[in-house]
């Protein structure tokens, strides 16, 4: 079979079933896999399945994979040859695009789920696939790490000598594992952005950046503190396991410690220190700009590890916005009474789909709901 037409058929499966299936990419190469889920995340896969049909055979198809230089491909590593030959389909697909569109109001693509991604330097963006296993590479051609499944895992012995760092984006619906230089082991929930260094460096404070949520556990190290940075907040450790809490849209951050200790601090009052023991939820908001400590139980803010969704006492608004994150769905709520509802419940997301949710919290509350695709809209 021809290469344009494996190509075509594979667009047209994932099209057709909205998914990413391995099984169905075994025919490509490598090269044209890479191409294939930098399109699924940037959501051209339809316009790149037009553009697909409208060449000439393998004559066209081939004539884009010339537009790599012959002297670049002997002597660019790999990684940077898929990058090039991703963007000039990427830019040919989105040139097709805004043409379609002006010559016609076409009918509005089918909602994909995004894909992890992982900026590597300031340029380079790659994009992973949770059943996928490879190395990760530095600008420079280093191997800085490893991705087997759903875990990506950065070489201790790293020839860098410099800070660089990587950043890595987990979607909704979506959660991800990465291991850090120095051992630490960050668990990455749905809707979360990490940005971490490709190696700590000796002598300099261990120091990351969260948006969304993360559980870590970090590697104990008394000589280099690790410091989490979520908006003005920072939590700093030697070495500890807790639960850090700061999605753009919540107006508050929340740090629930496992064991050992950490010490909260804000931008807007540097001075004042928030020491937080096992059991303890450090939350400090953003209008008053104030830290509340209360003791909780740790399961209900660890659980989502696991695939547990666990509410106690919460209003059914903000079990909306935990649903809407981790089963990458839109909940559009009419019904006033039921938002402010008060709510207790326990799931599952690995053996309960949103459907069952629903229908369990209809049992506890009545209300009428319809899903269309990925919305829901109740009554």
């Amino acid at each position: 079979m021809a290469n344009s037409e494996k190509f075509k058929l594979a667009l047209k499966h994932i099209k057709k079933t909205g998914k990413l299936d391995t099984q169905n990419l075994k025919n490509l190469s490598n090269d044209e896999k890479q191409i294939i889920y930098t399109l699924y995340n940037k959501g051209l896969l339809d316009e790149s399945s037009r553009l697909i049909e409208s060449l000439d055979s393998d004559k066209d198809w081939n004539a884009i994979k010339k537009e790599l230089p012959a002297s670049e491909k002997q002597v660019m590593p790999i990684w940077k040859s898929v990058l090039k030959y991703a963007a000039i389909f990427v830019g040919l697909a989105t040139t097709f695009f805004l043409i379609q569109q002006e010559e016609n109001l076409a009918e509005p693509a089918p909602l994909f789920e995004k894909a992890i991604t992982l900026k590597i330097g300031e340029k380079s963006l790659k994009v992973i696939n949770e059943n996928d296993s490879q190395n990760i590479i530095s600008s420079n051609g280093e191997v800085i790490g490893t991705q087997k499944g759903n875990t990506l895992s950065y070489n201790t012995n790293s020839k860098i000598d410099e800070l660089t760092y990587n950043e890595l984006e987990v979607p909704l619906g979506k959660i991800f594992n990465v291991e850090l230089s120095d051992g630490t082991l960050v668990h990455l929930n749905s809707g979360t952005k990490i940005k971490y260094p490709i190696k700590f460096l000796q002598g300099d404070n261990r120091e990351v950046f969260i948006q969304g949520e993360a559980y870590f556990k970090v590697a104990k190290d008394t000589r280099h503190p690790f410091i989490v940075n979520a908006d003005a907040v920072a939590v700093e450790v030697l070495g500890t396991e807790f639960n850090i809490t700061s999605y753009p849209e919540d107006h508050v951050i929340k740090t629930v410690l496992v064991e050992g200790s950490v010490d909260m601090t804000n931008s807007y009052a540097p001075n004042e220190n928030t020491i937080l023991k096992p059991g303890n939820k450090g939350s400090w908001h953003k209008v008053n700009r104030k830290t509340k400590i209360e003791e909780v139980d740790v399961e209900m803010y660890t659980g989502w590890i696991t695939g547990e969704l666990i509410f106690r006492n919460l209003s059914f608004e903000e079990i909306s916005t935990k649903l809407e994150r981790r089963y990458n769905i839109i909940i559009e709520n009419n019904n006033a009474q039921l938002a402010s509802k008060i709510l207790t419940a326990r799931f599952n997301v690995n053996v309960e789909n949103i459907e069952d949710i629903l229908k369990s919290l209809k049992q506890i509350t009545p209300f009428n709901y319809q899903i269309i695709d990925r919305k829901i809209l109740i009554d």
